[in-house]
C-alpha cells in the first residue's frame, strides 16, 4: 500500500471512496466514522482509512458510508475509527491498517465485533 504523501492524495482517495461506496446517506447497512483531526492524521488515521476502503473494495462490499470527521476527543486512542453497525456505535482506537483491515473483514461485513480493541460500545 503506498504511502499518502499530502492533503491532494488524501482528498483523491476520498473521492474515489465515495464513487465507489454507492450507498447514500441513511440507506447504508453500515457506516465508518474516521476520526481525521490533526492528533489522529499524525497517528496513522490516512493509512489505516486507506486500508479499510481497499479492504472493502477487495471485499467487493458497497453497502457502506464512510464519514470523516474531526477530533473525536480521543487523542490518547487515536486513531479511531468508529463503526456503526445493527443499532451500535462501536469505537476502536489506535487502529494500525492491519487491525483496519480486520475491523472490516470481522465486523464490518460479518458483524463479529473485534473486542480487544474496543475502546467504546453505545446503542444508537
Amino acid at each position: 500500500m503506498a504511502k499518502i504523501n499530502s492533503l491532494e492524495e488524501l482528498r483523491k482517495l476520498r473521492d474515489q471512496a465515495k464513487e465507489s461506496m454507492t450507498a447514500r446517506s441513511g440507506n447504508a447497512k453500515v457506516k465508518i466514522f474516521a476520526s481525521m483531526g490533526t492528533v489522529g492524521i499524525a497517528g496513522g488515521a490516512r493509512e489505516a482509512l486507506k486500508a479499510m476502503i481497499d479492504e472493502l473494495e477487495k471485499r467487493d462490499f458497497h453497502e457502506v458510508e464512510i464519514i470523516e470527521s474531526g477530533s473525536m476527543g480521543l487523542d490518547r486512542e487515536e486513531p479511531v475509527i468508529s463503526v456503526e453497525r445493527d443499532g451500535y456505535m462501536t469505537t476502536y482506537g489506535r487502529v494500525t491498517p492491519d487491525m483496519a483491515r480486520q475491523i472490516v473483514a470481522q465486523h464490518v461485513i460479518n458483524g463479529q465485533i473485534v473486542s480487544e480493541w474496543v475502546i467504546a460500545r453505545n446503542k444508537k
